[in-house]
């Protein structure tokens, strides 16, 4: 019978010595160890809100750059070929190839990436989450008539359902795509028998 092998490793910031097996480590931050309801308001704000807030913001920039970089090199790339087309050069012919191409190839890119939408789901719950934190924070909306314990309850539900909400909708996204390559792969082999 093979024995496990532990190892300690360094604590990561909960001053708390953690075994490790054999098992690979995980390459994302580890859950401190909490007590059933001893999460304060401050502490979900700190650590769950502003990192949700932080990843969607910076998501949202890099999916906009992307798209209308995109978005911009079809756009250029569609006008100048038909003008190219019209200009009697050998060389031209193959630029003319060329930027075809790309142009097909991007825009092939934005139909299975998504960056518009990806680029307005991240900003949209990147704004909800400000605004339950203000709501929250001002004790303002559905907050308030509540009591101290009832909003907090209230605030995390609201953002824990943003959150889900959104990574839903990502996999809605991304599935639905891939369930269309499936279902038009079925349809044209059905049509080749």
């Amino acid at each position: 019978m093979a024995e496990k092998t532990t190892t300690e490793v360094k604590p990561e910031k909960t001053g708390v010595p953690q075994e490790a097996s054999a098992t690979p480590q995980v390459k994302y931050p580890r859950l401190l160890p909490r007590k059933y309801a001893s999460v304060p308001s401050e502490a979900y704000i700190a650590e769950r809100v502003n990192d949700a807030i932080a990843w969607y913001d910076k998501s949202a920039d890099k999916q906009k750059k992307l798209y209308l970089r995109m978005r911009a090199t079809t756009v250029i790339g569609g006008a100048i070929v038909p003008v190219l087309v019209n200009v009697k050069n050998d060389y031209v012919d193959i630029v003319t190839t060329i930027i075809s191409l790309i142009v097909v190839l991007l825009v092939s890119l934005e139909s299975v990436y998504h960056y518009r939408e990806q680029w307005t789901n991240y900003r949209s719950t990147e704004q909800c989450l400000r605004h339950e934190y203000f709501l929250f924070t001002s004790k303002g909306g559905v907050y308030a008539a509540k009591n101290k314990a009832a909003a907090y309850q209230h605030f995390v539900e609201r953002v824990e359902e943003l959150i889900s909400s959104e990574n839903a909708s990502t996999l809605k996204v991304m599935t639905a795509i891939s369930d269309a390559n499936i279902d038009a792969k079925l349809k044209s082999s059905r049509k080749k028998k």
